[in-house]
């Protein structure tokens, strides 16, 4: 077997165990050897430590934006779960390819990386970027940075299809998502005396029932939208902690929400409301016993949502390359938000199911990772003979 295959690709990809809280510098200077093997240079993007890199490179012309192919380099932890195979070392069996990010998103990476010598055969008019991000699943932190320079460049790539497992089906949309820690600091007293001290946890219980009252008011079927599932904005907690012993009123408690948010509708207008009703209806009771509690609150991550109009070059090209006008969304949040905010039409299409993401035993079918790459074929051969039209096309709708 070639090692330029999809496949031979996704198991070199596998082999580097780019946990989010681990470095990606590894897989990262695997890809830009390669691609120099095909004299092709690659940008890179580091964090703050210089422990993590984004990688940029385009093929063909360089004069003019082109379509950017997008994926992020990071996985999820597997510690604690039930692998039955090496998590970081590719398996197969019965037509399915087993590994950390085979389904999200290595499988994509892999194809993308197998169809270079395609596109270079192809005497591209438009085009192609490579754009590999690290710490995509801690909050899309990472793409930021290489994002903020792209919108600076006279030559801004025109769209972006991002390969997010989404079995091929072309996705127009996606929710957006703020997570948020609330820290109550309370007053401690013995249990006896519970009403000369503030309980901390029992103040955060009354804003986590403010937030589910929020949360219901959100799902009322004027806020619908039916093109997502579940089809309205939803709000939930997903972390608590706070006291020490039964019998001490607790002075702390902390407690991490997270609003996903469709697009159109700001999440954070869910942590100013929770804050006023902190503000007003909380905090003149606690410190009336106790002068310094307080009720604080912490950002813990953002992303926009996606809704690029059918209408739009971006979802054209899509429907082309992937056979499709069968548009849907996704309830997963992708960096294509960051993308549309940067000024680049943003669509979803790739190789897998998120069904198998994040889980013991996460596999991508053999199947997904050849017609993903048939898809990448089909896309060099239509920018073989298309240059596409920023000023008029692609920002219809």
């Amino acid at each position: 077997m070639s090692e330029r295959t999809s496949r031979a690709l996704l198991e070199r990809l596998i082999g580097f165990a780019t946990v989010s809280r681990d470095s990606n510098l590894e897989l990262i200077g695997f890809i830009e050897r390669y691609l120099a093997e095909f004299g092709i240079r690659s940008e890179l993007f580091y964090n703050a430590q210089r422990s993590k890199a984004n990688l940029f490179a385009t093929i063909g012309p360089q004069d003019r934006g082109g379509v950017v192919l997008s994926g992020h380099t990071d996985v999820v932890p597997v510690d604690g779960q039930a692998w039955t195979v090496e998590p970081f070392r590719l398996s197969v069996r019965d037509g399915r390819l087993y590994g950390r990010g085979t389904a999200d998103m290595k499988g994509f990476i892999a194809s993308v990386l197998a169809a270079v010598p395609v596109f270079l055969a192809a005497d591209l008019k438009t085009p192609v970027h490579l754009a590999f991000s690290y710490d995509e699943e801690v909050g899309c932190l990472g793409v930021r940075p290489m994002l903020e320079e792209l919108a600076r460049r006279p030559h801004k790539p025109l769209l972006c299809l991002i390969g997010e497992p989404t079995e091929l089906k072309p996705v127009l949309g996606h929710k957006g998502k703020l997570a948020m820690r609330c820290c109550v600091k309370g007053a401690a007293c013995h249990s006896a005396y519970a009403p000369y001290g503030v309980n901390a946890i029992h103040y955060a219980a009354r804003l986590i029932g403010q937030l589910d009252e929020i949360g219901t008011r959100l799902a009322r079927p004027e806020h619908r939208d039916e093109r997502f599932d579940p089809p309205y904005s939803t709000v939930q907690t997903g972390l608590i902690e706070g006291g020490r012993a039964l019998n001490i009123v607790p002075a702390e408690c902390e407690f991490d929400f997270e609003v996903r948010a469709l697009p159109g509708f700001e999440p954070q207008t869910v942590a100013d409301e929770l804050a006023q009703y902190a503000q007003t209806q909380l905090l003149p009771a606690m410190r009336a016993v106790q002068p310094d509690t307080n009720i604080q609150w912490q950002a813990l991550g953002e992303y926009p949502g996606l809704a690029t109009p059918p209408e739009s070059e971006a979802a054209r090209l899509l429907a082309h390359i992937s056979g499709s006008t069968d548009f849907g969304t996704v309830a997963f949040g992708t960096e294509g938000g960051l993308f549309e905010q940067a000024g680049i039409p943003t669509v979803v299409c790739g190789p897998g199911s998120m069904d198998q993401g994040h889980k013991p035993d996460e596999f991508i079918s053999e199947t997904q990772l050849t017609d993903c790459d048939a898809m990448l074929e089909r896309l060099a051969q239509y920018l073989a003979r298309h240059e596409l039209n920023i000023s008029r096309a692609l920002r219809a709708g």
